[in-house]
């Protein structure tokens, strides 16, 4: 049975100050050219998209209010209208 090692090479790395650092001022301009970017638009007169439309819902079918009775009840009526006559 082989027995395992574990190099460091399976580990994950840890970022560098540097590396965070950097990081951290690319995130930072880009906010900032974002920021400007909006604001140099909305000068324009760009407006912000317009929210989606919603979508329709259609309306389920109305039941029809027919007179329908179960089977043994129509039986029964027909019997009572053939003892009437």
């Amino acid at each position: 049975m082989p027995l395992l090692i574990y190099n460091q090479t399976y580990m994950a790395k840890k970022k560098n100050a540097d590396q965070e650092a950097a990081d951290n001022i690319l995130v930072d301009a880009a906010k900032t050219i974002g920021a400007a970017a909006g604001k140099v638009a909305a000068a324009l007169g760009a407006a912000p998209d317009a929210p989606p439309q919603v979508s329709k819902k259609i309306p389920k079918l109305v039941k029809k209010n027919k007179g329908r009775l179960p089977r043994r009840q129509k039986k029964a009526q027909k019997k009572a209208a053939a003892r009437q006559q």
